[in-house]
């Protein structure tokens, strides 16, 4: 059973009448989001694009694309079910069109969406290349001035590092990053080390990212949202009918013992932080994520450029913003 405390109350109520301060307590603006996502190994990424059309609807971010680091058949056919069923049919979606993981969910629920909710995109062919569309968007962009949202591998990020200059932009990748980009956030990681399986999955990428990125990084580790239970409420939520995301949690969360209590919630608390910021969550660790041969990761406290999130409440009143934010309803 969830446990609303006093402060989950007033967290909930702060988000329901108008926009949370971020760590500046001035008025929040909307944040510029690309979402990049495995969408399938996993089904945490379903929470957290809920999360982001519910803030995309009360004007605390703008959606700039929803981008899949995976390339399995349907991926790009989910990410449409999802953003058709949220009001954004039209949303750039990409998908790796070279080398890539391509795990999919093993609960089967990417078929039952598919089969059973409208989309535009019925194939990944139909849409650009990842990295086409990273610089396609990012050029368009004022500088320092967009968030990307990474919940997956980091495949793309890595691509888009190595690539030249085209017709969107005579900048190099890691010239348009740097000039384009505010800040990396992620789901990657476990501190103070371990081996996560968003950053082990892709070992060369994770290299290339962790060794290169030009902006800053700030991750929420693997013991952040291990300890974060979501989806009963919403399964359990009759007034909710005919949605993708709830049919998701109902069909996968019987599926496993140990998410009896909901299901662990990584990506959901990168989004959170994303777009609203740390506070008063949590707080941050400075210094550099390292990597090891076998894609585990350490930490080096005096390295510079990385943050990752450190609890700052009881995990409870995270708990229940997130599974507030997973009933969100599409715009009427």
């Amino acid at each position: 059973m969830i446990r609303i405390t006093l402060f989950s109350i007033s967290v909930l109520l702060a988000l329901t009448v108008g926009p949370v301060s971020g760590q500046s307590g001035k008025k929040q603006v909307a944040v510029p989001v690309i979402f990049d996502t495995d969408m399938g190994p996993d089904y945490d990424d379903v929470g957290a694009i809920t999360m982001l059309h519910a803030f995309a609807d009360e004007g605390k971010a703008t959606i700039l694309a929803t981008i899949a680091s995976t390339n399995y058949p349907k991926v790009t056919q989910v990410l449409s079910v999802l953003n058709t069923y949220f009001k954004r049919p039209n949303l750039p979606i990409g998908v790796p069109k070279g080398e890539a993981v391509n795990d999919k969910d093993t609960q089967h629920w990417s078929d039952t969406i598919v089969a059973n909710y409208p989309h535009r995109i019925q194939s990944n062919s139909e849409v650009p290349d990842a990295v086409d569309l990273y610089r396609q968007i990012l050029a368009k962009q004022p500088d320092h001035s967009v968030t990307i949202i990474t919940v997956g591998f980091v495949t793309n990020l890595a691509n888009l590092l190595a690539s030249k200059p085209d017709q969107y932009s005579k900048l190099s990748g890691r010239e348009l990053v740097a000039l384009k980009v505010k800040e990396l956030v992620s789901m990657a990681g476990k501190f103070p080390g371990g081996r996560e399986y968003n950053v082990f999955r892709d070992t060369p990428s994770s290299k290339i990212i962790f060794a290169n990125w030009p902006t800053p990084i700030l991750m929420s580790g693997f013991e952040i949202g291990q300890k974060i239970h979501s989806g009963l409420p919403l399964t359990q939520n009759a007034a909710i009918k005919h949605s993708p995301v709830k049919d998701v949690f109902r069909i996968s969360l019987p599926k496993a013992a140990e998410d009896k209590n909901g299901r662990m919630s990584w990506d959901q608390t990168a989004v959170l932080v994303g777009v609203m910021g740390y506070a008063p969550y949590y707080t941050v660790k400075s210094g550099r994520l390292t990597m090891n041969a076998d894609g585990s990761n350490g930490w080096d406290d005096t390295g510079k450029g990385h943050q990752h999130l450190v609890e700052a409440r009881p995990v409870e009143e995270v708990e229940a913003l997130i599974n507030k934010l997973m009933q969100h309803q599409p715009r009427k």
